[in-house]
């Protein structure tokens, strides 16, 4: 396949199945009414990626919470290994993604790191529809990344240590069971 155009919108998602993503973990990754749904059945936590790594780019991604529990979108992040006990091994940078209103969706979070590095505004914390399609933005250059959520800014932050500046895009599934995300529409523009 030939190269899309610098700054096309392409999609990483084609709506039958995980062409260009990898399953990382034990967790059930399915492709129902062309969405990606992740039912945490393990126990553990659990990974799609990209097959391919990308640098500087806009991704946009719809996601819905259909119960409770955590998850997220990584960024310019690695797997590095299975722990037998809590599932695969990531670090890089983890955009927060809550079903609930004020848990932080939009912040962002460094695994294998330093942990919270920027909480959402007092505004972002409300920009969340529960239970219903969300729309998330991510602006990834050099080490500047911002965050909107329906449209929200929900976090400006230059990293002046970042762990990496490339990576695979990853969407996460927390630990816990009973959790339930659905994920649709995603695109990338790299820059």
């Amino acid at each position: 396949a030939e190269a899309p155009p610098q700054g096309a919108w392409v999609s990483l998602f084609n709506g039958k199945d995980l062409t260009g993503w990898k399953n990382n973990g034990a967790e059930k990754w399915v492709v129902e009414q062309g969405t990606i749904l992740c039912e945490s059945a393990a126990n553990k936590y659990g990974y799609l990626t990209t097959e391919k790594t990308y640098r500087d780019f806009t991704l946009r991604v719809k996601f819905k919470g259909e119960a409770a529990g955590n998850s997220g979108v990584f960024i310019h992040a690695r797997i590095t290994g299975i722990d037998p006990e809590h599932g695969p091994d990531i670090e890089g940078m983890q955009v927060e993604v809550d079903p609930s209103v004020g848990k932080h969706t939009g912040g962002l979070y460094e695994s294998g790191g330093r942990g919270w590095v920027k909480m959402p505004t007092a505004e972002g914390e409300q920009a969340l529809k529960a239970g219903q399609w969300n729309d998330l933005e991510v602006a990834v250059a050099g080490n500047h990344m911002v965050t909107q959520l329906n449209g929200v800014k929900i976090v400006d932050y230059t990293d002046t240590a970042p762990k990496f500046t490339d990576g695979v895009i990853g969407l996460q599934i927390h630990t816990g069971g009973g959790v339930k995300m659905r994920w649709k529409d995603i695109f990338i523009q790299e820059k």
